[in-house]
């Protein structure tokens, strides 16, 4: 029997490859939406069972299918029989109540009960007259002694009557229980591909167990972290798809839906069975995945402070200094620890940091607190308020990135209370963080970002339209002709300084200017994919008017400073282009030709352009193929006898880093015509006459 051909695995709607956030990027197969046709419960967060007995029924059946790890079971099981009673540690879903149930089946144990967390242990051994020939056994499960952490002591006084009375107890405790003088052994469950095989077993033949376990959503499955809850009832899955009552999406989507069961019990769970601290971090390391455990502990508790505060305005809040484990805290949010190199601005720093094991918990812990718990906003929404102005630039990038999640989960709401207010802001900083959330928030998907930018452009808030400005600079390849009209829409407002276009190292001051971000719009957009059809927009729309001109020359300029790799002495990128279009007889080295003799006709680009212009003089002086080129571009760029003389005089008195002349220059200057081309004409570009 095989199963599973056509069938649909993997895919999701963000696209591409997807594992979390880093860095600003998001990566990984994840399915933003909640599903909706199956849901499956696998109980609370912390098991707290009833006293009673157990039927042995449902021993025999969990032996059945119980997967059992080897030699490590064999010493628990050894240590139970010497001392009578047995502490181990495991994460509520380990499965380390089953365990205890089945080392007691081990022993032959018989009766066993369940006890109430709440039992006291000098009430859970039974009195000599209630003792039977029968050995009898007992589970107790995260205890709550009330008078204070579990004690060896405690353990001492109950194991001399379990002894007498011929009875066996198995406590069970999380990483983070409090225990003094004990050292609890550590439940290690099986591996999954073991636990799925067990249970298997007890519902198809080996043959069909075979072709399941092929299925390519099965390997997909058991490549990721689950825990044995999950791994047991995705065994009942594939026995309905076995039999064809389920189709191969129940299969594909069951592995997301434990995923985010799991995330709803975390934030579902009180106070005193998942500590509000550990809600913090879990949601801190959601926006922190992947980077350095001490920063995303910090800011952790920086959010814990704001949720304090909603919880009781009054209260004042605090943060307990010592006290956390840091293995254990890892353990409970189902992550790892490792050491790996961290780029900083003095280079690549090797640092402990911290991710979840499945790729795809950080996006939806983010969507299930902000979507799921509104509560939780005023606190989130401050928080990243704080991220927004750190100065580290590793905080400030993920601010943006958790902001794109929120907007994609929903727009209106993040738009609102998150990316507007940043955007609005007088602080650089969060301007900047606004961009970043914007262009992110629209790579991944969200709805309407063009539509938003757009509007920003005309609108009278500067600060809006310095954010839509630079975010068109970072989207606009993808409708180049509607982000030009935008750009040129945000240029017409009268609030900019015309000389700012044509500056090239702006002062820090007026860094931010809008003119200065409108020109280095167009730089980002002429160097994209979608130059060829910016550069044909910026040639189109010279003579419309003056912020237009100023725009398309001063966009222009900007990337004619760019060279490969960006290195000093590196072939300019637009003199390429020239040459790439040039021999394939494109129509770029035309529009080329024109943007450089409307800047060097303009009174206020002119030095800016001469200047650039010097730069690939010096760069022929150095490699053969840019004077090639630029031999062939310097006689496009005369069409009077005053552009003329302008080239003839820089090429004459330009000089090298060294105060001589380039070997190269008075060989270019042979290229240059003295007089005005044939059927050249003069045309006016945007009021300035060239």
């Amino acid at each position: 029997m095989s199963f599973g051909e056509g069938a649909r695995f993997g895919g999701g709607v963000l696209g591409g490859d997807n594992h979390g956030i880093g860095g600003g990027t998001f990566h990984g197969n994840v399915r933003l939406e909640a599903t909706t046709h199956v849901h499956y419960r696998f109980g609370g967060h912390s098991v707290g069972h009833a006293s009673g007995e157990i039927p042995s029924s449902e021993l025999d059946r969990l032996s059945e299918c119980f997967a059992e790890p080897g030699r490590a079971f064999a010493e628990l099981a050894r240590r139970l029989g010497e001392d009578n009673v047995l502490v181990i540690s495991g994460t509520p879903s380990s499965g380390r109540r089953t365990a205890a149930l089945m080392l007691l089946h081990r022993l032959g144990v018989g009766p066993v009960h369940t006890i109430a967390r709440d039992t006291p242990l000098n009430a859970l051994v039974p009195d000599a007259g209630e003792t039977g020939s029968e050995a009898r056994g007992m589970v107790l499960c995260d205890p709550m002694t009330g008078s204070g952490p579990l004690t060896e002591a405690d353990l001492l006084s109950v194991r001399d009557r379990l002894s007498q009375r011929n009875a066996y107890l198995v406590i069970t405790v999380g990483p983070q229980s409090v225990l003094e003088g004990l050292s609890p052994l550590l439940w290690e469950p099986p591996p999954q591909v073991e636990i799925l095989r067990a249970h298997l077993r007890t519902l198809v033949n080996t043959d069909t167990e075979a072709d399941l376990l092929a299925l390519p959503a099965v390997e997909a499955f058991l490549a990721r972290d689950h825990q044995p809850r999950e791994v047991a009832p995705f065994a009942s899955v594939l026995a309905r798809y076995a039999e064809r009552e389920v189709d191969e999406h129940a299969v594909e989507d069951y592995s997301l839906q434990t995923l985010e069961e799991q995330i709803r019990e975390w934030f579902e769970e009180d106070d005193t069975s998942l500590h509000l601290r550990e809600k913090a971090f879990l949601i801190a390391l959601a926006a922190f995945d992947e980077g350095p455990y001490a920063l995303t502990a910090e800011v952790s508790d920086g959010l814990y402070i704001h949720l304090q505060r909603t919880v009781d305005t009054k209260v004042q809040a605090a943060v307990p200094v010592f006290g956390t484990h840091i293995g254990k805290r890892i353990q409970l949010a189902r992550a790892r620890r490792y050491e790996a190199e961290e780029p900083t601005e003095w280079g690549p720093v090797r640092q402990m940091k911290a991710r979840y094991l499945d790729d795809r918990t950080a996006l939806i812990i983010l969507r299930e607190v902000w979507t799921g718990h509104p509560s939780a906003r005023p606190a989130l929404v401050r928080w990243l308020r704080d991220l927004a102005k750190d100065s580290r630039p590793l905080v400030r990038t993920r601010a943006a990135s958790v902001a794109a999640v929120l907007a994609h989960s929903d727009l209106p709401s993040a738009m609102a209370l998150v990316i507007e207010p940043w955007a609005a802001s007088k602080e650089f900083r969060s301007r900047s963080v606004a961009v970043s959330a914007l262009a992110l928030a629209h790579n991944v998907g969200a709805p309407n970002v063009p539509r938003i930018l757009d509007a920003w452009c005309d609108d009278q808030t500067p600060h809006l339209r310095w954010v839509a400005i630079r975010t068109h600079g970072l989207i606009g390849p993808e409708r180049p002709a509607e982000t030009m009209a935008a750009l040129r829409t945000a240029a017409r407002h009268g609030d900019l300084d015309e000389t700012e276009f044509a500056q090239d190292n702006p002062t820090s001051k007026e860094s931010d200017r809008l003119a200065e971000a409108l020109a280095e719009a167009a730089e980002l957009l002429l160097l994209s994919k979608a130059g060829d059809e910016v550069l044909a927009e910026s040639v189109r729309t010279l003579e419309q008017d003056r912020p237009a001109f100023f725009l398309a020359v001063g966009g222009f300029l900007g990337a004619c400073r760019h060279t490969q790799k960006d290195a000093p002495s590196g072939r300019p990128l637009v003199l390429d282009w020239y040459a790439r279009s040039a021999a394939s007889g494109g129509q770029a080295a035309a529009r080329i030709a024109a943007l450089w003799r409307a800047a060097l006709g303009d009174r206020v680009h002119r030095d800016r352009a001469l200047g650039l212009l010097r730069r690939w003089v010096l760069t022929a002086d150095r490699d053969a193929r840019t004077e090639q080129v630029l031999a062939e571009l310097l006689p496009a760029l005369v069409v009077s006898g005053s552009g003329s003389g302008r080239l003839a005089h820089l090429l004459r008195t330009m000089t090298g880093e060294d105060g001589v002349q380039p070997l190269v220059a008075p060989r270019l200057l042979a290229t240059v015509p003295s007089t005005r081309a044939p059927n050249a004409t003069t045309i006016t570009y945007g009021g300035s006459q060239s």
